[in-house]
């Protein structure tokens, strides 16, 4: 009897394949072709690394589809622009993990326009925030606890979202340093210039990221750039 997990990875691998395909095309355009590249890098980046945290096949290849589940979502909430609207990236994880908005999910902020790279890297680490709440913290069936993640613009401009579980009793340290943390403490600091701060609070964890909201990676919507976001020479 064939292997399922086997055969998923068959799949991911044909996938990848295909993307690769992709960029040798000649008609493929510049920005396409570029977009392809960085999703190409980040699938190759996900799939070391889930390899290096997960103790079996099984667990390999469960985490590696949602992982890779949770960037593909972001092409699906672009918008005409190649825009992704962050509330309906975080929301479109939590409905995933049937985490509902508004009953064990809140969520607060402006509206905010990403572009498609630094989006990829955010929709990670919320799938990692998520994941963890879910297996191990306030979403967990036997704890029946919340996740309210907030986000607000500060001067600069900076991007600050904060991550907060309650409903849990005594939360320890976890035993080893997962995929998860080095996405949330490594990826975002290297891939966005983030500043990332975890925390294991006794009712549950709570993780603050703020990272530089330049153009390039995203804006308020419905607001003109500043000339502190503008890029040298974009005049």
């Amino acid at each position: 009897m064939p292997d399922p997990h086997s055969a998923r990875l068959g799949e991911l691998e044909a996938d990848n394949a295909r993307l690769r395909r992709l960029l040798k095309l000649k008609h493929v355009s510049s920005t396409l072709r570029h977009q392809l590249r960085n999703t190409l890098i980040m699938f190759r980046s996900i799939i070391r690394q889930s390899a290096e945290t997960s103790d079996d096949l099984e667990t390999y290849v469960g985490r590696l589809e949602d992982r890779l589940d949770a960037i593909l979502r972001v092409q699906n909430t672009t918008d005409l622009r190649d825009e992704v609207n962050l509330h309906n990236l975080i929301a479109d994880e939590l409905l995933r993990h049937r985490a509902l908005e508004g009953e064990a999910a809140f969520l607060e902020g402006p509206d905010v326009l990403l572009q498609p790279k630094p989006a990829q890297v955010l929709a990670l680490a919320i799938h990692e925030l998520v994941a963890n709440a879910i297996e191990h913290g306030a979403l967990a069936p036997y704890v029946g606890g919340r996740i309210s993640i907030a986000w607000q613009v500060e001067e600069g401009p900076v991007l600050v979202i904060t991550s907060k579980e309650t409903g849990l009793k005594g939360m320890a340290n976890p035993a080893r340093r997962g995929f998860g943390m080095a996405v949330l403490n490594e990826t975002l600091g290297y891939e966005l210039k983030a500043e990332t701060t975890v925390a294991f609070e006794p009712d549950g964890l709570r993780c603050v990221i703020r990272l530089p909201l330049p153009f390039r990676v995203g804006r308020v919507i419905a607001s003109v750039p500043s000339m502190d976001q503008l890029e040298p020479g974009s005049e």
